[in-house]
């Protein structure tokens, strides 16, 4: 049940990341649920360098949703 959790917010998280981040959007929704994920991953990591969060503490939706944009612009500026 834990990972049918991770999936469902992955793609609400990759969708408004999707639907905030600018340029055409052609993934599908296993791409969107990938972004979703690796972008709350990326934003709680980097959070916690950042000393936003406390290890051991998740990134919230908003800062999943930031990370899922950073991870989008990434992908853009590598051409993929």
């Amino acid at each position: 049940m834990h990972i049918i959790f991770i999936i469902l917010i992955g793609f609400l998280v990759g969708l408004v990341a999707r639907w905030l981040g600018p340029g055409p959007h052609i993934h599908g929704f296993w791409i969107t649920v990938a972004i979703g994920v690796v972008g709350s991953v990326l934003a709680t990591y980097g959070g916690q360098a950042l000393g936003i969060y406390r290890v051991g503490r998740p990134a919230g939706f908003i800062g999943s949703v930031v990370g899922a944009i950073v991870l989008l612009a990434l992908v853009r500026l590598t051409g993929h």
